[in-house]
């Protein structure tokens, strides 16, 4: 098979880079920083967001969806979320082509210019709190839960399948609540909704907290993320939910008379996460073999191949191939039967491998004598064989079984993987040459937070919700200090 991938300890960004091509997730497009997501890196997508879509509406939210277009005005409106989303919006400032004078070319018409430049999404904030100003006059008219499943635009000057792309998909909550204490229990809701969808269905144990005052969303009063650990020792921010406060209200006037009868603005969040998630479950899970994709959100999570020699055995082995299809699938598992004549067993053994498939059987004529089965896990490579009238709860025991594991075993790998340092030295030597998360004393200033950046590439990840206090002393500064602090390079 030649769908060879790099060692991940040979370059481990070789091998993610690899490993998103060969198995067919996505590719670069000819638009520089965008991505073609192919059909099975977009069956996992929407695996991921069928259940995220699930768990919104179980909290009581719903969807809709609001332009791709925001009038620059807009933006100049909140001021701290514009000069964070400067650097990265595209603006669109003509609204027709023509053929040029010698007509060998299509050009912009420079008579057709906007009265005003219109960006292109990177986040939605102004174009929702300008449509929540018509919809909110009343406490009455409270909360709005809304959130979007959509696409935006960053443009990025230095790009990553997944992880970094100057167009990617997302979805995007944006609510709106009579008291603060409502949009922050809210904020705090959600940041638990995307914790609980890493750990049950991406197998992935993330760390939860705040972000430092100079990692906040652009415009949030407080940022809550949860960040996850990948096998390089890098962290990656899988999802963040923000409290926005009153900022937007007051920016767009969105203002409601509450229950005293008294004018006051609305309260609002924000809270997301993207296809950023894919980068995510790729790194913390896979191995030089291919994808290890966990079976809730494997788009094939059992993989059926048929051995044999002669063309005459064929018939039976698919007889009973389809048979035991049909039994997996009517206890709900998603089943493949590959029987193509154009690849040996061996390629198709390779290629599932390489596709994160959790789970093949493999079918030959002894198998068939024997009333048996051979089953592969992907997970630990082990392979048995089990009787066949028994595959159904076979499959749904080693199913629930690799789900597990693999949070098990990437959990084991963070806390292996997590250190404390008391001193500036100790701290350096970890990040330089050990990598993974480290705990430690920070003053709470920028100074010393941009100083370890420019030092050691680490940033704050987040401030840990737990424990409230730890008193200490910064370890770059000696100053008093609250609370230890996660560090780590990052994505």
């Amino acid at each position: 098979m030649a769908k060879v991938l790099t060692s991940r300890k040979e370059n481990y960004a070789q091998w993610y880079n690899d490993l998103v091509i060969k198995a067919d997730l996505a590719e670069n497009s000819p638009v520089r920083g965008c991505m073609v997501i192919k059909p099975y890196g977009y069956a996992i997508w929407e695996k991921m967001q069928a259940a995220l879509d699930g768990m919104f509406k179980e909290t009581g939210h719903s969807n809709a969806y609001f332009p791709l277009f925001i009038p620059k005005s807009f933006f100049n409106r909140e001021a701290a979320h514009v000069e964070g989303f400067a650097k990265e919006c595209a603006v669109v400032t003509h609204y027709r082509l023509k053929n040029s004078p010698d007509g060998k070319d299509i050009v912009v018409d420079e008579s057709a210019k906007l009265e005003e430049e219109l960006i292109v999404r990177p986040t939605s904030e102004t174009i929702i709190w300008n449509t929540y100003k018509n919809w909110i006059q009343s406490y009455r008219d409270l909360p709005i839960l809304l959130n979007q499943w959509s696409n935006v635009v960053r443009w990025e000057m230095r790009t990553r399948l997944f992880l970094r792309t100057a167009e990617f998909l997302w979805q995007e909550g944006h609510t709106a609540h009579a008291t603060k204490e409502e949009a922050i229990e809210e904020t705090k809701k959600m940041i638990n909704v995307y914790s609980d969808f890493a750990t049950k269905w991406m197998a992935m144990p993330v760390e939860k907290g705040t972000k430092s005052p100079s990692e906040r969303f652009a415009g949030a009063v407080e940022s809550y993320c949860i960040e996850a650990l990948m096998q390089d020792g890098k962290a990656l921010q899988a999802g963040t939910s923000h409290f926005l406060g009153q900022n937007f209200a007051k920016a767009f006037d969105v203002t409601f008379t509450n229950k005293e009868g008294v004018l006051d603005h609305v309260w609002a969040t924000s809270w997301g996460v993207s296809t950023r998630l894919m980068g995510a479950l790729i790194m913390a899970h896979s191995d030089d073999n291919g994808l290890i994709l966990p079976p809730k959100l494997a788009p094939v999570q059992v993989v059926i191949i048929p051995i044999y020699k002669k063309e005459e055995e064929l018939g039976r082995i698919t007889e009973k191939a389809r048979e035991l299809k049909k039994r997996l699938e009517e206890r709900g598992f998603s089943v493949k039967y590959d029987d193509r004549d154009t690849q040996k067993p061996g390629w198709k053994f390779a290629e599932y491998e390489l596709k994160g498939v959790p789970v093949r059987l493999a079918l030959g004529p002894r198998d068939i004598e024997n009333a048996t089965v051979e089953l592969t896990r992907r997970d630990t490579m082990e392979k048995s064989t089990y009787p066949a009238d028994q595959v159904e709860n076979i499959v749904e025991k080693f199913l629930d079984e690799i789900q597990e594991n693999m949070y098990t075993r990437a959990l084991r790998f963070k806390e292996e993987n997590t250190f404390t340092a008391g001193t500036y030295e100790e701290f350096r030597d970890i990040i330089n040459n050990r990598g993974g998360f480290v705990l430690a004393h920070w003053d709470g200033t920028a100074e010393t937070e941009e100083r370890i950046k420019n030092d050691t590439k680490a940033t704050i990840r987040c401030i840990p919700i737990t424990p409230e206090k730890e008193e200490g002393k910064c370890i770059v500064t000696g100053n008093p200090s609250r609370k230890k602090v996660l560090f780590a390079r990052a994505y």
